[in-house]
């Protein structure tokens, strides 16, 4: 079994916000062409979660509704209903200030360089050794302009949202299969 977990906030307030870029992710690869998910989600583990079966195994997309601070909370709870190998079976896919707009990296076992919804999820589930999709949101002129707090919160613009559909989101797809083949 494979757990990919998009992190973000829930609710209308938050859909388009940075923050969401990992609910965002999840929400593309679920309709993407593939018609992997034809189903309303089920609401477990604190969760909007969707399971599919591919190639023999069972895959859950999940979107914590704990927001995104207390992400961990939902992934305790799941991590340990399914007893997991965290360090071969989860995948994380949140926003990341430290990469520009667009730019996507894959990370293994590290930190949350100050991100409080990885933070959440390393606490609740006692290591940091798990894979990320790390997705680039940093769009401003300087750091200085906007606190980080208060930038993830803002909507990524109509342009911006274009290039995430059309660009960033089938390479973050692209990760996410490769992740189930492993």
């Amino acid at each position: 079994m494979k757990l990919i977990v998009g992190l973000g906030n829930p609710g209308e307030k938050y859909k388009n916000t940075r923050h969401n870029a990992g609910f965002l992710a999840i929400d593309y690869i679920l309709v993407d062409g593939d018609g992997l998910i034809d189903a309303k989600p089920s609401h477990e583990f604190k969760s909007e979660m969707f399971s599919v079966g591919r190639d023999g195994n069972k895959i859950i997309f999940l979107k914590p509704q704990t927001y995104m601070n207390d992400s961990g909370q939902a992934l305790k709870v799941i991590c340990n209903f399914y007893k997991m190998d965290l360090a071969k079976d989860l995948l994380v896919v949140h926003d990341d200030t430290d990469l520009p707009f667009g730019e996507i990296r894959m990370t293994d076992s590290s930190s949350s360089a100050g991100h409080n919804g990885v933070q959440s999820i390393i606490d609740n589930l006692g290591t940091q050794d798990f894979h990320r999709i790390r997705i680039g949101v940093e769009s401003r002129t300087a750091r200085q302009d906007l606190p980080t707090d208060v930038f993830v919160l803002q909507n990524f613009g109509g342009e911006e949202l274009e290039k995430l559909q059309s660009e960033v989101f089938p390479k973050v797809k692209s990760e996410v299969e490769k992740f189930f083949k492993n």
